[in-house]
């Protein structure tokens, strides 16, 4: 009797027990999800938020495709007003079910070496001291989700994801060039992490650019962070990924993958130019307190911009790069007008860069030049809060002020190719700033000078076919 009561009890408890846990598990199904946008976003050094990004592929920058040839043409990136270099994957490229001739920069082999094709450690180090010198800071591309198949880390098959029977796998199936890495795995992560410090510490880097950010586990990023800040804390981490945990403690930046999305539907007619600012304010609903996010208009990854929209369209996409809240990109060849394609399956090929192709669109390098000045020179521009404003045809047009102080920019940018005449909600004086990034007039075509200036007064604006203009309040 004494037994029966005993296991009444037992049971009787056990079925509390299990109610206990689902009842647990519902509350907790319904508990909300974590809330990034009350969080503050890492805090980043003031030169991070200052800066200008100019991706390089080694490969394509010059007909040797070296590191030197970079180096020689560092004055000429201080002078444009670069501050951030960005090198894609300098690593050996592995042989093993490679893509095109030479292969994918992304399918490292060595992390801890350097592309012969490139040069020799010295040549780097030269590259970074010299671009120090400069008061330019130097990040890699770190390819931390996937290696080559040959690479020298498969000597420990531990270090891969495997399938059910124990073959190793690609992270993604059209990645066949690449095998994923198992972040489960902590002598793997250990690895990754001595090997990142070693990056630093022996070539005096300033950071890194992480590709596909977002396949890895946010705490090893943060690990890394932490043990990298112990080497060198005042670094720039980029994120290849758009998710608001990566900004809380890891990363100083991301990529706004949404914003270009938006602006590349909007240049190629698909969806009304108020689109950028839907995306961009879901964006900033769900982002940490203060996140900073990289602009960009074109990369590696992406048909160049001027062959996807077009030259003005590709110039006025880059003007709200530079002008939106944020740290802006552009890519090696941009500033020259250059067409040559990157992505794939370029990507995988020797085609350089055609930089002679300046001389038939002096306003792409006179562009680069100007805007990246006016947002030097411009607390606002590089700072400033960012206030959307209503005008009178925000299917084609988008008009927005930052302001930091008592400095206050005004951008109207026309996303369509037809021209404007209206007018944007404001008041206040206004002068206008605009670089003078067109071809310049014949010295004796008054007719034509006389017909450039006669623009209308703010609030009234006009605009031409993708033309954008700037006005700086008095």
């Amino acid at each position: 009797m004494k037994h029966k009561t005993l296991y009444k009890f037992f049971i009787s408890n056990i079925v509390v027990l299990l109610l206990l846990t689902s009842f647990s598990s519902v509350i907790k199904s319904q508990q909300p999800t974590r809330d990034f946008s009350k969080e503050n976003a890492r805090m980043s050094q003031e030169w991070v938020k200052d800066a200008v990004i100019y991706e390089i592929y080694p490969r394509q920058y010059s007909q040797k495709g070296d590191f030197n040839s970079i180096t020689s043409d560092l004055d000429r990136l201080k002078n444009l007003g670069v501050t951030v270099l960005w090198l894609m994957p300098i690593h050996p490229i592995g042989k093993e079910k490679s893509k095109g001739t030479i292969g994918s920069p992304y399918a490292v082999k060595d992390y801890y070496a350097i592309n012969s094709d490139y040069g020799t450690k010295a040549d780097l180090q030269k590259l970074i001291a010299e671009a120090h010198k400069r008061e330019m800071k130097v990040i890699i591309d770190m390819v931390a989700n996937h290696t080559a198949w040959d690479s020298v880390m498969m000597k420990n098959k531990a270090f891969y994801t495997q399938d059910k029977t124990g073959n190793i796998i690609p992270p993604v199936a059209d990645w066949k060039d690449v095998a994923d890495l198992n972040y489960d795995n902590a002598e793997l992560r250990k690895y990754m992490i001595e090997m990142l410090k070693s990056w630093v510490s022996e070539y005096d880097l300033d950071g890194f650019r992480c590709d596909v950010a977002g396949f890895i586990p946010t705490d090893f990023w943060e690990a890394a962070r932490t043990e990298v800040d112990k080497i060198k804390p005042n670094t720039i981490w980029l994120a290849e990924w758009e998710s608001p945990d990566l900004l809380v403690k890891a990363f100083d930046l991301d990529y706004s993958w949404a914003n270009h999305s938006a602006m590349m539907n909007v240049l190629q007619g698909n969806v009304p130019a108020s689109e950028i600012r839907r995306v961009w304010e879901a964006d900033k609903a769900k982002m940490p307190k203060a996140a900073l996010r990289m602009r960009f208009s074109d990369n590696h990854d992406e048909r160049r911009a001027i062959a996807r929209f077009g030259e003005k369209a590709a110039l006025a996409a880059q003007a709200l790069v530079f002008t939106l809240d944020g740290v802006p990109m552009f890519y090696n060849g941009m500033e020259a007008g250059d067409t040559t394609e990157s992505g794939a399956p370029a990507l995988f090929e020797k085609m350089p860069i055609f930089w002679q192709i300046a001389e038939r669109r002096p306003e792409f390098p006179r562009f680069y030049e100007q805007m990246i000045a006016l947002r030097r020179n411009s607390a606002a521009l590089r700072r400033g809060d960012l206030t959307w404003l209503k005008n009178s045809d925000e299917t084609k047009v988008l008009t927005f002020t930052r302001k930091s102080g008592n400095e206050e920019i005004l951008v109207a940018i026309n996303f369509s190719n037809q021209p404007f005449f209206g007018a944007v909600e404001l008041s206040g004086n206004y002068d206008e700033i605009t670089p003078n990034v067109g071809a310049p007039l014949p010295p004796d075509d008054d007719k034509m000078k006389a017909k450039s200036q006669a623009k209308a007064a703010l609030p009234t604006i006009s605009l031409e076919a993708f033309g954008f203009r700037i006005f700086k309040k008095k």
